[in-house]
């Protein structure tokens, strides 16, 4: 048994908010051209009792959220906005984190992250945690930074 103790670094709330705004804008920008492409335009209106309208493009554009970042977060941990800041998402002990964990954090983000973040701040704010995560039991952690570079790495073979 080891008695060397696991520091999990949780990131700042500032990394968080720029990972996903890179996320933001990459999944955004396939959604528009992929309504784009599948409505012939990003204006499309019906009118009287059409079934599309200016804000009909939340539902899916959220569902392509939602998937991506289960994809990625379940696979690796890590969207592209993440890795690109070093953050990971885990469980509460540094982990990989369960497809439970994923799927709860990706939908609170997905689809209500205004009211998720806002009551994560004013509940779980000790963890920097928004409420999905919390339910999750999920973290956002800053990945170590190991010091050097690729040079201080050594492979050893059995």
């Amino acid at each position: 048994m080891s008695d060397k103790t696991v520091e999990v670094v949780i990131a700042r709330w500032s990394d968080r908010f720029f990972a996903w705004l890179i996320d933001f804008l990459i999944v955004s920008a396939v959604s528009a051209i992929v309504i784009s492409a599948a409505f012939g335009g990003l204006e499309v209106s019906w009118d009287g009792d059409g079934i599309w309208s200016e804000g009909a493009s939340y539902v899916p554009t959220s569902l392509l959220f939602f998937a991506y970042w289960v994809i990625l977060e379940y696979k690796t941990g890590q969207s592209v906005g993440k890795r690109i800041l070093r953050l990971r998402v885990t469980d509460m002990h540094g982990g990989p984190p369960g497809l439970k964990g994923v799927l709860v954090g990706s939908f609170g983000k997905a689809f209500l992250l205004p009211f998720d973040v806002a009551l994560g701040w004013a509940f779980t704010n000790r963890n920097r945690q928004r409420i999905f995560n919390m339910v999750g039991s999920t973290l956002v952690v800053k990945i170590a930074d190991r010091g050097g570079g690729p040079g201080d790495v050594t492979y050893k073979k059995d």
